[in-house]
């Protein structure tokens, strides 16, 4: 297969998906490897438990490849991928804790063989990476604090920068109703992270 350059991403998507519906494994197995992990963050904001995330993310590129013929280019494949994996995660939540553990090292088995799935590792700055780990870890809990009413709106908002009419498509809701779960979910994320910035700020002023 050609290499195709990084630059214009929506577009090399769609010509990685071509590739891989004429069964082209190496094709579909890059489009793994660019969206993985952000298919990952999407499901673990939804279901807020990293095994049920891990199988969401294994179903949802098994969905993907089985329906390949049905993306037909006219949105981004990530938005196309996003509402698969959406879908699987609602649905996970709705039946409960009936979860089978897959390891994120674990090969995609689908009926033409087994697809590389290894996420892409991160490089950043040790000391950043520490700084940063305290408000990841407070943003992470007040994210799972939001119900499940307004959480997946929040999370393919704001996190994932998803449109508007994305969302309310993606969760069968109209578009008024997004803005309003919206607005509530980030007046109630500002009001848990002043809680958790001022519980810091406390805990340092006992420390002087």
């Amino acid at each position: 297969m050609t290499s195709i350059p990084a630059q214009s991403a929506a577009f090399d998507d769609v010509a990685l998906a071509v590739q891989a519906k004429q069964g082209d494994k190496r094709a579909f197995t890059e489009l793994v490897e660019r969206y993985a992990r952000r298919v990952f963050r999407v499901a673990r904001h939804i279901t807020k438990n990293d095994e049920d995330a891990e199988d969401v993310l294994q179903e949802t590129f098994l969905k993907a490849y089985s329906r390949l013929n049905q993306f037909e280019g006219n949105s981004k494949f990530y938005t196309w991928l996003v509402r698969i994996a959406v879908n699987e995660a609602l649905m996970r939540m709705r039946r409960g804790k009936n979860r089978v553990t897959v390891s994120l090292d674990q090969e995609l088995e689908t009926k033409d063989g087994s697809l590389k799935r290894e996420l892409p590792s991160e490089t950043e700055d040790p000391e950043e990476k520490l700084g940063r780990t305290e408000l990841r870890e407070g943003l992470t809990e007040a994210i799972d604090g939001l119900s499940e009413t307004y959480r997946p709106v929040f999370v393919l908002r704001d996190v994932e920068g998803l449109s508007t009419e994305e969302t309310a498509e993606m969760l069968d809701l109209s578009i008024s109703a997004v803005k309003s779960r919206l607005l509530r979910a980030r007046l109630q994320l500002r009001q848990k992270l002043r809680r958790f910035l001022k519980k810091d700020g406390s805990d340092e002023e006992n420390h002087v």
